[in-house]
């Protein structure tokens, strides 16, 4: 059965890490970057107004260059982002349409749905003002991206069936990984019969160099293809798919990209088993084997963020990327309230309540041990 955006090609240019030059957009590369790919036949792009300096450039490189029913523009709604009434959260839509100069978006979307931050939307009724913009003609098509949990997508989707697409973070590392659950929240969009655009198809790069086991596997199936190819075709091979989103910031990615999407057709039966073969060595990799629950953070007196901890611990021991895994680590502890690992006072709460009978106290000391020395 057709589905929306089906016809659209399967990569998509998201501009959230556009080249720079001097500290600002490179707005020549990023012109000759969006040539190549609409050159090759792609035309879905995604940008936001949190996304700094990227609409803007957009302007110059894409709307103002190219015949405006040649191309699909996206961009999206930040609610939670310093609004403090109705007015300043739709304020952000007249600032796109300025800054992009489209006249309309083919997609838009709220901005990060999930956890603390979809409270924002519904406080302020984002949902009955994004059906206005729809009627107006200013929206071609409406719905939200989304970072949280399977059954809060569920009761998201439940509430607001008018949503006509879903955008998720799905790539074959996170595809069964309890912190992200991409897999999960793929079903339960699909059930409720939404398309899905996918974003971090290559986790934020870490899959363009992934553990060395990993590699080894890819590399071994072709020699000749890249890391990040296998991830976005992955993505690219699920069904239901509006188009996958890879945020290139340089010309050489894009043609890379370009290389192996041009003609894609779908996985074959070969390469879905060695996609297959790189996530169970992946999942070989030893790890803290959370599930993030959270029980242990219902009886924790120091209000630890210990998911978080073990989630950025697992992200260092995977990738040996220690400074995204600090990145990780911040946000996922210190940006939700929560106080980090050396604060343990070992009181072993935490452990009486774990299901995976885990050593937390243990963990939390590596944790802090690494995480301080980047420091």
């Amino acid at each position: 059965m057709a589905y929306l955006g089906e016809e659209i090609r399967k990569l998509g240019f998201g501009l959230m890490r556009l080249p720079q030059k001097d500290g600002v957009i490179d707005v020549e590369e990023t012109k000759a970057m969006v040539d190549a790919f609409m050159a090759a036949g792609f035309t879905y792009f995604d940008t936001a107004w949190a996304y700094a300096g990227s609409e803007d450039a957009i302007r110059q490189a894409l709307v103002e260059r190219y015949p405006r029913e040649k191309f699909q523009l996206a961009t999206k709604n930040a609610a939670w982002i310093n609004c403090k009434t109705r007015e300043e959260a739709i304020a952000q839509f007249d600032t796109s349409l300025k800054q992009t100069g489209a006249g309309y978006f083919d997609f838009y979307l709220l901005h990060n749905l999930g956890e603390s931050r979809t409270q924002f939307f519904d406080k302020f009724d984002m949902w009955s003002w994004i059906k206005e913009k729809k009627e107006e003609g200013l929206i071609r098509h409406m719905g939200f991206s989304f970072h949280s949990t399977p059954e809060e997508l569920e009761e998201i989707l439940n509430a607001h069936p008018e949503m006509e697409f879903v955008q998720l973070q799905i790539n074959y590392a996170d595809w069964e990984n309890p912190a992200i659950q991409s897999r999960a929240c793929y079903e339960v969009a699909r059930k409720h019969g939404k398309p899905v655009v996918i974003m971090e198809p290559v986790k934020g790069g870490m899959l363009a160099n992934p553990p060395e086991s990993v590699g080894k596997i890819l590399k071994e199936a072709e020699p000749e293809s890249s890391a990040a190819s296998w991830a976005i075709r992955f993505a690219a091979g699920l069904e239901g798919v509006i188009t996958v989103l890879s945020g290139m910031s340089c010309l050489d990615q894009m043609k890379d990209n370009l290389s192996y999407m041009k003609d894609f057709g779908g996985l074959t039966d070969k390469e879905r088993e060695v996609l297959k073969n790189a996530q169970e060595e992946l999942a070989k990799i030893p790890l803290i084997p959370c599930t993030t629950c959270n029980y242990c953070a219902k009886v924790c007196p120091m209000n630890i963020g210990i998911s978080g901890s073990f989630t950025a611990m697992n992200y260092l021991t995977l990738y040996n990327n220690l400074e995204a895994a600090k990145n990780q680590e911040q946000w996922l502890v210190g940006g939700h309230g929560k106080k980090p690992a050396s604060d343990c006072i070992k009181c072993g709460k935490c452990e009486a309540v774990c299901p995976q009978h885990i050593k937390i106290r243990d963990h939390l000391v590596t944790v802090s041990e690494k995480f301080s020395a980047a420091g």
